[in-house]
């Protein structure tokens, strides 16, 4: 038979890359499958909504179909203070839920139980919108043996009549996190090229903080841990530095916050007006910087102040959420 060799020889790579794909992707998703869902891995899959990959309800990765990271100071429904705040997730009407809500076996073992049972995940609906909150069982002989509380998630709308709308009147403009819409940004924009959100089990301790723990990423999609670093890690990067301002000068032109840094700028991201309203002229604030940096100036020029609707603004919501 003519090329019987090169048919031989086919289907044994075949079946190698068969294997190694098995291996590599099948094997680690009954541990993945197995995990019990982190504290950290809750706040992550409620901060960041259903996928922050392309999807048909945000094809052109906008930021769109994304929940609300909000501190709530005061109940919106009495009025009565929160003391200590805590943190709401919001969806409004309309937003797809979160993975551990749609599906309930990514929380894992106990997680799982108290969410059902005790928060009334099941009772959320995407037309109607929801708002999510963690909270702690007392449960430790039952669901876990380790000396702490498990955290669950709790449907305040089911459980407490707080409803999308109350909770975004009730906040300041301060006190709301797009961290969603900035995951998706984070995505489209490629930092994740050369950013990694996941230190080694190394020297990395001492710079970026502790590696994540498997229950860490429960329901994420995608974890965008990155395969290279030309830059620092930035899982724990809010925890660092969570300077706005900084922020602000390091996305808009990042020499202005270190001289020889090869990151682009993303200025972009800011639109086309300011907090104000006003018209920003790029080229205008790009002559200037350039006459700083030949050192006909003895200042760079003022960063223009993002709009609160900004791509920016999301993007830096979700790098100060990083913890």
């Amino acid at each position: 038979m003519k090329f019987r060799e090169y048919k031989i020889g086919s289907r044994m790579f075949g079946l190698a890359f068969g294997l190694s794909m098995t291996i590599t992707l099948l094997f680690p998703s009954f541990d993945l499958a197995a995990s019990v869902s982190s504290e950290v891995g809750l706040d992550k899959q409620l901060a960041i909504g259903w996928d922050s990959g392309w999807q048909l309800s945000d094809p052109t990765l906008l930021g769109l179909n994304k929940p609300l990271k909000i501190l709530v100071k005061k109940d919106p429904k009495s009025g009565k203070p929160i003391e200590p705040a805590i943190y709401a997730y919001v969806y409004p009407a309309g937003t797809s839920l979160p993975n551990g809500v749609i599906h309930t076996a990514n929380l894992g073992h106990g997680v799982e139980e108290l969410s059902i049972k005790d928060g009334r995940i099941t009772e959320a609906q995407k037309k109607d919108g929801a708002v999510f909150i963690i909270k702690h069982s007392d449960h430790l002989e039952t669901f876990e043996g380790k000396g702490h509380p498990l955290a669950y998630v709790e449907n305040a709308t089911a459980t407490m009549g707080w409803t999308p709308d109350d909770v975004i009147k009730a906040a300041a403009d301060t006190d709301i996190l797009h961290a969603g819409s900035g995951k998706t940004m984070f995505v489209r924009e490629g930092c994740w090229w050369c950013h990694t959100l996941l230190p080694e089990q190394t020297q990395d301790w001492q710079v970026f903080g502790a590696p994540p723990m498997l229950g860490d990423f429960n329901g994420m999609s995608p974890t965008s841990f990155g395969s290279d670093r030309k830059g620092p890690d930035l899982l724990h990067v809010g925890s660092r530095n969570a300077s706005r301002e900084w922020m602000m000068l390091h996305f808009f032109n990042p020499r202005l916050v270190q001289p020889h840094s090869i990151m682009p700028r993303f200025d972009y991201l800011w639109g086309k007006v300011d907090a104000k309203g006003d018209k920003i002229d790029f080229a205008k604030w790009r002559k200037e910087y350039d006459e700083y940096r030949e050192g006909q100036r003895t200042t760079p020029p003022d960063v223009p102040m993002y709009a609160k609707d900004s791509e920016i603004r999301n993007l830096i919501d979700f790098v100060v959420n990083l913890k």
